[in-house]
C-alpha cells in the first residue's frame, strides 16, 4: 500500500464529504450525512473483509462522494428516472475520486481499479466488487433501513429487501443475518426471506 497516497487520498474524500449541507444525528452529535455514510462503509469494509485491497479501501470511502450535488428530485420520480439518476451518480463518483487520486499522485491503474468499483463492474463475478456490494448492503441494512422503512409500504419493503438480498455473496448474507436490528427491522427483513 502506498501509504502517504492513501492517507491524503481519505483526508481529501473526508474533506469533501464534510461539506455535505445535509446533516444526520449519531450518537447525540450532528454529522454530515455523507462524511458519516464513508465511516460506516469504512467501519463496516474493516470487520467484513480486513484485508481488502487498497483500491477497495479507497472505493468504500468515496463511495458517496459529494452525493448532494446530484439530487434525486431533479430526475423524473419514477422507476426510469430512479435508475438514470443512479447511473449518473455512479459514473459522477467515479469521476470525482479518480480527481482526488490524481491530484495525490495515484497511477492510472490504481484509479481504474477504484473507478471499476465505483462503477460496480462485474458485480457477482469480482471479488473486490462483490465486498463492496455486501458492505453497501450490510450499512444499508444496520443504519438506514429501518428510516427508509417508513417511506413505503410493507410490500414495496419486501421487494426491496429480496432485491438487496440477491445482489449479496454467501458471506454477505451471513454477516446480514448477524446484525444487531432493531426488531420492526428485523421482522420485516424475516419476512422478505420466508
Amino acid at each position: 500500500m502506498q501509504q502517504e497516497k492513501f492517507k491524503k487520498a481519505i483526508k481529501l474524500f473526508n474533506e469533501a464529504n464534510s461539506l455535505d449541507p445535509n446533516m444526520e444525528i449519531h450518537n447525540d452529535a450532528e454529522f454530515p450525512k455523507e462524511l458519516l455514510y464513508a465511516v460506516r462503509m469504512t467501519e463496516k469494509l474493516n470487520d467484513f473483509a480486513p484485508n481488502s485491497s487498497e483500491a477497495l479501501q479507497l472505493a468504500v470511502c468515496c463511495q458517496h462522494i459529494c452525493r448532494w450535488e446530484i439530487a434525486r428530485d431533479s430526475y423524473e420520480m419514477n422507476r426510469v428516472g430512479y435508475l438514470t439518476w443512479r447511473k449518473d451518480l455512479k459514473d459522477f463518483h467515479a469521476k470525482k475520486a479518480a480527481g482526488i487520486l490524481t491530484s495525490v499522485g495515484y497511477e492510472k491503474e490504481l484509479i481504474d481499479q477504484v473507478q471499476f468499483l465505483l462503477l460496480k463492474k462485474q458485480l457477482k463475478k469480482n471479488a473486490d466488487t462483490q465486498t463492496l456490494e455486501d458492505v453497501v448492503c450490510l450499512v444499508f441494512l444496520e443504519f438506514y433501513f429501518l428510516k427508509f422503512s417508513k417511506k413505503y409500504s410493507e410490500e414495496k419493503l419486501i421487494d426491496i429487501v429480496q432485491k438487496t438480498w440477491k445482489k449479496m455473496s454467501d458471506k454477505g448474507h451471513e454477516a446480514a443475518l448477524k446484525l444487531e436490528l432493531p426488531k420492526p427491522a428485523l421482522e420485516l427483513i424475516t419476512k422478505a426471506l420466508n
